[in-house]
C-alpha cells in the first residue's frame, strides 16, 4: 500500500515528538534509534527514510523540546496582564507539577550538562536554538529597553533552571517544593 507525502510527514513528526520526550526523560542517549522507531511502530531500517543520522534526529528533537516549552510559557504569559507576564512564566516554570514532569519540560533543566559537552559540530545549532528561545521569551521579560529585558531573561532563566535541577535531585515532593518556592519568591520580589 502506498502512502501520500503527508503520511511520511506525520510519521516524521511522531518520531521527533517521541524522541523529544525521550531525550528529556532519559538524556541524549535516551533517544536510541531502535527505541524511537519501535515506539513509532517502525523498523530500525526505516529510520534513514526520515533522517540522515542520529545527530539530525537529536537536533530536530531538541528543537521540538524548545518549541514545546516556549509555546507553554508564552501561552501562560499571554493569559496574564502584560506587566505580570514574566511572573506567570516564573510561576509555571517553578511549579511542582512542571518539576515532576521532566519529559515535557525545558530541555535546559533536563540536558544542560549534556548540551555543554555536546559534539562541537552541534554547538552552533544548540546556540541557534537558545537564541530562538530567548527571542520568544524576551517580549515577556521585565524592563523597558531590550538590554534590560535580556539581562532579566538571563537572570530569571538561570535561576529557574538551577532551581529545577536542584529540586529534581531531592527525594520528596515537599523538599522539592521548598526549593522551588524559595527561587520563585526571590525572583518575584527581585524585578
Amino acid at each position: 500500500m502506498r502512502y501520500g507525502p503527508e503520511h511520511k510527514a506525520e510519521i516524521h513528526q511522531k518520531i521527533v515528538k517521541d524522541a523529544s520526550r525521550r531525550i528529556r526523560a532519559e538524556g541524549m542517549t535516551g533517544a536510541a534509534v531502535s527505541a524511537v522507531m519501535r515506539d513509532a511502530g517502525l523498523t530500525h531500517g526505516g529510520f534513514y527514510k526520515h533522517f540522515g543520522s542520529k545527530d539530525e534526529l537529536l537536533m530536530e528533537s531538541l528543537g521540538e523540546a524548545f518549541q514545546q516549552i516556549a509555546d507553554r510559557l508564552a501561552h501562560d504569559a499571554e493569559q496574564a496582564h502584560p506587566e505580570m507576564a514574566w511572573k506567570a512564566i516564573v510561576k509555571t516554570y517553578l511549579s511542582l507539577e512542571y518539576c515532576e514532569h521532566v519529559e515535557s519540560g525545558c530541555p535546559l533543566t533536563a540536558l544542560a550538562p549534556e548540551l555543554a559537552r555536546a559534539d562541537p559540530a552541534m554547538k552552533p545549532w544548540i546556540f541557534e536554538e537558545l537564541k530562538q528561545y530567548r527571542s520568544r521569551m524576551l517580549p515577556f521579560m521585565p524592563g523597558q529597553r531590550t538590554a534590560d529585558k535580556e539581562r532579566a531573561f538571563f537572570s530569571i532563566f538561570s535561576t529557574m533552571v538551577g532551581a529545577v535541577e536542584m529540586a529534581r535531585m531531592l527525594p520528596e515532593p515537599a523538599m522539592r517544593e521548598r526549593v522551588l518556592a524559595s527561587a520563585r519568591d526571590l525572583l518575584l520580589r527581585s524585578f
